[in-house]
């Protein structure tokens, strides 16, 4: 099956604690159906030192249900589900099915 959400994709949560907040997508982990979305669920950990690092509370974006999230059109900013289509050279591209917007650039 064909990847619908991509790295580097501009992406809105649509469901759960962070609704509404849009970001770019750091990482899509497939085996899990999650994707890592910048600024999204941010999370803190407490750190043991290393001899690399310090320590401490250390911030970062845990990973959310690819479920909760839709490709942001690129026309008017708004949630979106994509399609494929074929373009003229025959490849496979993704395009949005709110405003029919190209999504692979």
């Amino acid at each position: 099956m064909a990847a619908k959400v991509k790295k580097g994709d501009r992406v809105i949560v649509t469901a759960g604690r962070n609704k509404g907040a849009k970001g770019e997508v750091l990482k899509v982990i497939p085996a899990e159906n999650r994707v890592v979305v910048q600024g999204v669920n941010v999370v803190k950990r407490h750190q043991r030192p290393s001899q690399m690092d310090p320590g401490g509370i250390k911030t970062f974006e845990a990973p959310i249900h690819i479920s909760n999230v839709a490709i942001v059109d690129p026309r008017d900013g708004k949630a979106t589900r994509v399609g494929f289509k074929t373009d003229e050279h025959g490849r496979k591209t993704r395009y949005a099915k709110r405003s029919g917007e190209s999504i692979d650039v």
